[in-house]
């Protein structure tokens, strides 16, 4: 069975805007692949608007997009973070976060005018960045003794793998990363070496 073999994202961050009635929108938008990331991302922008009233925020993860989250930091339920992740979905956007910063300028808006407030944030926010079109890779660490270091060499050399975190000690240790629909293969050939490990590190 196929994976999906490329996915839409951003190329960087990117910032939008969106003024009603008083109250500033400020959408964020920035490629992001996990949730350790999000977070340390979300704490920045606040201390970046520290004296906004809200940082509401979406975001999707994974190849498929199976992963994802929408909150409304205080605002009425589904007004904000739904509206945001709304966004990311019709741009057809995964590995990306996007927080919409509101100021608030005295004049309640209303659910129905929360809602166009952050979606249109959010969208401004990706309509000023790069949407960009990636391939996916399965990312593999290979772990062996010195004995097969030839046949394991040979082997990388023979697939054209590229090479990253090379660690030639007691042990050997490579990073490399495999198209997702030959890795299987790949994989079983390497594990035929008697000193092999593989560690997978994940479809990204």
């Amino acid at each position: 069975m196929s994976v999906n073999s490329k996915y839409r994202t951003l190329k960087k961050e990117s910032e939008g805007l969106y003024k009603e009635k008083g109250s500033k929108f400020i959408g964020i938008a920035v490629p992001c692949y996990n949730e350790e990331d999000a977070k340390n991302f979300l704490e920045e922008w606040k201390k970046r608007h520290h004296q906004a009233r809200h940082l509401c925020y979406a975001y999707k993860f994974g190849v498929d997009g199976d992963k994802f989250r929408a909150n409304d930091d205080g605002e009425p339920n589904n007004s904000a973070g739904q509206p945001i992740l709304g966004q990311i979905d019709s741009f057809e956007l995964t590995n990306v976060l996007i927080g919409v910063v509101r100021y608030y300028g005295g004049t309640k808006l209303g659910v129905g005018g929360l809602i166009n407030a952050y979606r249109t944030g959010a969208k401004e926010a990706i309509q000023n960045g790069e949407i960009v079109e990636l391939e996916v890779y399965d990312w593999i660490d290979i772990l062996f003794g010195y004995e097969d270091m030839p046949q394991v060499m040979n082997l990388l050399k023979k697939y054209n793998l590229t090479l990253s975190n090379n660690v030639f000690e007691e042990s050997c240790k490579l990073t490399t990363f495999l198209d997702v629909n030959l890795a299987a293969g790949i994989k079983e050939e390497l594990l035929k070496f008697d000193s092999l490990e593989l560690i997978e590190k994940g479809i990204y």
